[in-house]
């Protein structure tokens, strides 16, 4: 359940959105990846659960902190543009592409803001599966 090879693109949210929905599978298919790799209490003997929680966590953590940055890179990129749209706006008021341009600017910079809160809860989501499924197994650095 490795993040998928590339970068995201900051231009356009549909292209930010699939990649992070992609980015997303592991969050997605944890119920079923500790059902499948958790052992029942008839099975306990045959596999090591405390290294395939640990092994779960760390690619948890891995997907959360890329997701964040990549999520973050573009709010800043995109930012910036907003930014130097609004002082091109300044100078040409009557630049009526200039104003269409910077109102479709401000609306991607906030829908890749809501991304954050997306991010939160899939975030909680997974960690509350994880924690029921694997806090007898493995218990997690104090970071989290």
């Amino acid at each position: 359940m490795a993040a998928p090879g590339g970068a995201a693109s900051c231009e356009d949210f549909a292209e930010f959105q699939e990649f992070l929905r992609v980015m997303r599978t592991i969050d997605d298919r944890i119920v079923h990846e500790l059902n499948t790799t958790i052992p029942t209490a008839s099975f306990v003997g045959k596999i090591d659960a405390s290294q395939t929680c640990k092994e779960l966590y760390q690619s948890l953590m891995d997907a959360h902190t890329s997701r964040e940055k990549i999520i973050k890179n573009c709010i800043a990129q995109t930012s910036s543009v907003v930014k130097t749209l609004r002082e091109e706006r300044e100078k040409s008021q009557d630049d009526v592409a200039l104003l269409k341009q910077l109102r479709k600017e401000q609306t991607k910079l906030k829908l890749m803001q809501s991304e954050l809160n997306v991010e939160e809860v899939v975030n909680d989501r997974s960690w509350k599966v994880f924690n029921e499924r694997c806090r007898i197994h493995y218990k997690p650095p104090k970071s989290q």
